[in-house]
């Protein structure tokens, strides 16, 4: 029996211009994309909501809701990747998207090529930060399927706790492993759940804005150029827009403290080390 092969990620276009939305969804499905589309910012939101797409792409101009204040409504509930598109290359535009909370933008028009380019990518960024599993409260320690062994009160005979006299005694098994966890000033970042903690205080984070504390807090208190930060976070080996890094630290800087990132005027950022 063959395995089947994996599904592509689902993208939501949110585009007033139909002829822009058509091609774009056309040029999608060619590459094996699943789409979606919606005509305005309502549209978009319901969309959303129903369809539960893997990436978002959205336009900034948008009828009856625009992309700026749709991205914010989708960050309340979710961190899925959103890409913004614009006709408009004006500082203002690009930043206000990425404020809002958008991994990513492009500017239109675009190569269908170039544009699945920047889609990968975030997916990328994506998938090396996996979902935590839950555990529910009071479950047992020991790992699934491991017997644990009945343990009887103190000087009870071994014969009475059921266990046959002259027995070897059962061997420990191997220790649980030590959790990776960064920790830097009350700042916590455990690198095998991905999650983060200010103070004691779970702190959600987008995929992107995880990938870039993950590169701070491994190199604390050394300077992190905006290239090499485009480079490791949004796998850009070109001269991309460092906007898109100086507004990703920004938004951290609010999650985790405004303090905790300095800017080193003329080279980039790095994270302070305690005093």
């Amino acid at each position: 029996m063959t395995a089947a092969a994996p599904a592509h990620p689902h993208i939501l276009i949110v585009e007033d211009d139909e002829v822009i939305r058509e091609a774009t969804r056309m040029a999608l499905e060619r590459y094996g994309f699943p789409v979606s589309t919606a005509a305005d910012g309502l549209e978009g939101l319901e969309a959303f909501q129903t369809a539960r797409p893997d990436l978002i792409l959205l336009d900034v101009m948008l009828p009856l809701l625009d992309g700026v204040g749709l991205c914010r409504r989708i960050r309340e509930e979710s961190q899925l990747p959103i890409l913004m598109m614009s006709a408009r290359t004006d500082p203002v535009d690009v930043v206000s998207g990425l404020e809002a909370g958008a991994d990513d933008y492009v500017v239109k028009p675009f190569e269908s090529a170039v544009l699945v380019a920047r889609i990968r990518t975030v997916l990328r960024r994506v998938r090396v930060v996996p979902a935590t599993e839950a555990t529910a409260p009071g479950a047992p320690a020991a790992p699934s399927g491991t017997p644990v062994a009945p343990t009887a009160p103190t000087g009870t005979p071994a014969a009475a706790a059921g266990v046959p006299v002259g027995a070897p005694a059962a061997e420990p098994g191997p220790a649980p492993a030590a959790r990776a966890v960064r920790a830097i000033d009350g700042l916590e970042v455990d690198t095998d759940s991905m999650e983060v903690r200010v103070d004691g205080r779970l702190v959600p984070l987008t995929p992107t804005e995880l990938r870039l504390l993950l590169e701070f807090t491994a190199a604390p208190g050394t300077v992190l150029e905006r290239s090499a930060l485009l480079e490791r976070v949004w796998d850009y080996d070109w001269g991309a827009d460092t906007r898109v890094v100086d507004v990703h630290v920004q938004r951290l800087r609010a999650k985790i403290g405004s303090g905790r990132i300095e800017t080193v005027r003329g080279f980039g950022y790095k994270l302070r080390r305690p005093a």
